[in-house]
């Protein structure tokens, strides 16, 4: 994928939780903000929640939640956590900072 692809590409995000506890709702708003900042207009966010449908988990191999999965653009990348190092986050995603 060249730069330019790379720049127009949506990003596939999944972020695997186990209910509305703090740790997920902390990583589902951490999640956004970074998108916003980052990948304007240009992500999309599907959040599957384990207590819901807990076979989901094994298609992603989750062993811990919160959990962030990037399908699209590959490689696919997991995180694990509430996503509230930022840096961490980008570095983990290899998402390019936009903001100069």
């Amino acid at each position: 994928m060249d730069d330019l692809e790379e720049k127009e590409a949506i990003w596939e995000l999944r972020l695997y939780i186990a209910g509305k506890t703090t740790k997920s709702v902390t990583a589902l708003n951490n999640l956004k903000r970074y998108c916003e900042q980052h990948l304007k207009d240009r992500y999309v966010i599907e959040v599957i929640d384990l207590l819901v449908k807990p076979q989901l988990a094994a298609g992603d191999q989750i062993l811990a939640v919160p959990t962030l999965v990037k399908k699209v653009p590959e490689p696919i990348r997991k995180i694990i956590g509430d996503l509230s190092n930022e840096e961490k986050v980008l570095v983990g995603l290899d998402i390019r900072s936009t903001q100069k």
